[in-house]
């Protein structure tokens, strides 16, 4: 029964009776239009707002399917781990078409390069990277970008991490101006030397796809050019260790310098083995070494010797090579250290200046490869 109709008593029908108002007929009654000439056209404000809101909705996402289709792939984060590489993170923010391949694919997941370099760098050490970014290492991402184009080498300084927060903030700072970094995720302190040492190749290998993988100290002189010149010698080893090579007594008593707490496992003297300042490793090796359980390779007090044990133990061609440990610069030297009054260069921070100085360690040419 339609609201507020009313059927009429029979009283009610009778001719005497008054007639009853309109909104009690017994019929429905159609709502009167208002009065208004705008009536037909008028929108309630709550639609036009909603089909506002809707436009802005679909708007956004045709812009962002737009978006979606001229990217060729989502940009990566370069990870190993917790292990980063700041300078390609920062890369892939601004221009993924800088680091990409031939293609223009924009950025690789592991990029294709002759060698990579980790620069070992600690906290404290601040003025060492100060005075190689002052000469031979590339003081600007742009910078460390051409090098890489130029000669097939990446490099980042390695660090770990720190409890001290203040540290860690001035690290903070440091990387966001310079991006030349790779994090590891090992406590930066002597005795972890070996362990941040096997956590740099770990990361490494799983972030740039190398021939060769060089570890190098900051407090040596280095020609990036002429190390290429050297990693790009063809050999007939697939598993191949080039260093400095030396031997020498076994250092067991715990106030010495050098001191190796399981050097009764060794023996009176070392095996062969490279001095720590640098040395590099072919990519099979640094693929066993990344394939490796951390707690299935013994680590020794000294991150060369342990290095070495390793090498041992894989069954690798060792290369004597003098020319990257040469006590001053010549027309062949590749890296430049106080062998052997120092593990690297002695007061590394002004010495690294007043070598680069010298036409024959900064200008000199790079010889051909049968020469180095």
């Amino acid at each position: 029964m339609p609201l507020f109709s009313h059927r009429s008593s029979a009283s009610s029908g009778s001719a005497g009776s008054a007639p009853l108002p309109s909104f009690y007929s017994a019929k429905p009654v159609k709502p009167s239009k208002p009065f208004s000439a705008f009536s037909s056209t008028r929108i309630p404000w709550p639609i036009l707002v909603f089909s506002l809101l809707c436009l802005l909705i679909g708007l956004a996402g045709t812009l962002f399917a737009l978006s979606a289709i001229r990217r060729n792939q989502p940009l990566p984060i370069f990870r190993c781990g917790t292990s980063e590489d700041t300078f390609r993170s920062f890369y892939s923010s601004l221009d993924s078409g800088k680091l990409g391949d031939d293609s223009n694919k924009g950025l690789v997941d592991r990029p294709k390069l002759l060698g990579f370099v980790g620069i070992q760098t600690g906290f404290e050490s601040g003025e060492r990277r100060s005075a190689l970014r002052s000469t031979w290492f590339p003081s600007d991402p742009d910078g460390l970008l051409r090098l890489e184009q130029a000669t097939g080498l990446g490099f980042r300084f390695v660090i770990g991490k720190s409890k001290d927060v203040k540290k860690m903030a001035m690290l903070e700072k440091e990387i966001e101006k310079y991006r030349d970094f790779m994090l590891t995720d090992v406590e930066e302190e002597y005795l972890k030397l070996p362990y941040k040492t096997l956590a740099f190749f770990k990361a490494a290998f799983k972030l740039f796809e190398a021939d060769y993988y060089v570890k190098a100290d900051d407090d040596i002189y280095l020609r990036p050019d002429r190390l290429a010149t050297l990693l790009a010698k063809e050999r007939s080893y697939s598993m191949t260790y080039i260093g400095c090579m030396k031997k020498g007594p076994v250092i067991t008593d715990p106030k010495l310098k050098w001191y190796e707490k399981s050097g009764h496992l060794i023996g009176n003297e070392y095996f062969l083995h490279a001095y720590g300042p640098i040395y590099v490793l072919s990519a099979e090796v640094v693929a066993s070494l990344a394939a490796a359980r951390n707690d299935s390779l013994r680590m020794f007090n000294n991150e060369d010797v342990t290095i070495g044990s390793w090498m041992l133990a894989m069954n690798v061609h060792h290369e004597d090579n003098r020319a990257i440990c040469d006590p001053r610069c010549t027309p062949t030297s590749i890296a430049v250290w106080d062998i052997p009054r120092c593990s690297g260069l002695c007061n590394p921070a002004s010495k690294l200046k007043e070598l680069h100085k010298i036409g024959m360690c900064s200008k000199s040419p790079t010889l051909p490869p049968d020469d180095i």
